[in-house]
């Protein structure tokens, strides 16, 4: 089920950002803004901000903006591990329960229980993949086939490459919430690639602003 939800109805409401390695995401609290570090400074320099990000190189830029906030101490994620990245970790904070995937550069799926941590893993990402499939041959060099279905066997490279991706990712996370008795869990998937994803699971939520969600709870549970 795919769903865009706001989180928050204030008559100003508070901008947050998820700053990754190529592009700035941010939430005004209507949609999400999806900009490059350059555009995401020129046009939001002069705004408050709440931010967290896996952009080191970036962080003493970021520091030098007054009116943006570094809120990245202030995600505890019970249970996490000390090098779990904090975009995860805020993911992971949007809803108390659940498997908590992210479709990016990288899949990563994680599994919380009433607000613990209890382990997760990384998987390729799509592009990832297919980059790997072109390494080995320049036949094997393919783009995606965004309506292949699971149900019929592939009968062309295309097919077969796409097939052998999306199946392969459907099979570890479905393998690992039946052998971790999880089956019944709440999917929750975010990134470029989640709504796509999304479509090969049932019980699937797919929702762009998780990330600033768990962002606004972290905050939330300060104040308490």
């Amino acid at each position: 089920m795919i769903q865009h939800n706001k989180i928050g109805n204030t008559q100003t409401p508070l901008l947050f950002a998820d700053i990754g390695n190529t592009r700035v995401h941010i939430y005004n609290g209507q949609e999400v803004i999806h900009l490059s570090h350059k555009e995401a400074i020129a046009e939001y320099a002069d705004k408050k901000l709440h931010y967290i990000t896996v952009k080191h190189q970036l962080k003493s830029r970021l520091l030098s903006l007054k009116n943006w906030t570094d809120i990245s101490e202030q995600i505890y994620l019970n249970g996490a591990y000390s090098t779990m990245g904090i975009d995860r970790r805020a993911l992971c904070l949007s809803y108390k329960d659940g498997v908590f995937i992210s479709a990016g550069s990288a899949i990563t799926v994680d599994v919380v229980e009433n607000g613990n941590y209890k382990g997760g893993f990384l998987l390729l990402g799509i592009r990832a993949y297919l980059n790997a499939y072109a390494s080995i041959s320049p036949a094997l060099k393919s783009e995606l086939n965004i309506d292949i279905k699971l149900s019929t066997l592939p009968q062309t490279t295309k097919d077969g490459i796409s097939y052998g991706i999306i199946a392969s990712i459907k099979s570890v996370i479905k393998n690992m919430l039946i052998e971790q008795h999880q089956s019944d869990k709440k999917i929750y998937i975010s990134g470029g690639d989640g709504e796509f994803l999304s479509s090969f699971f049932e019980n699937a939520h797919f929702d762009e602003t998780l990330i600033f969600r768990g962002m606004r709870n972290a905050l939330k549970e300060q104040t308490c």
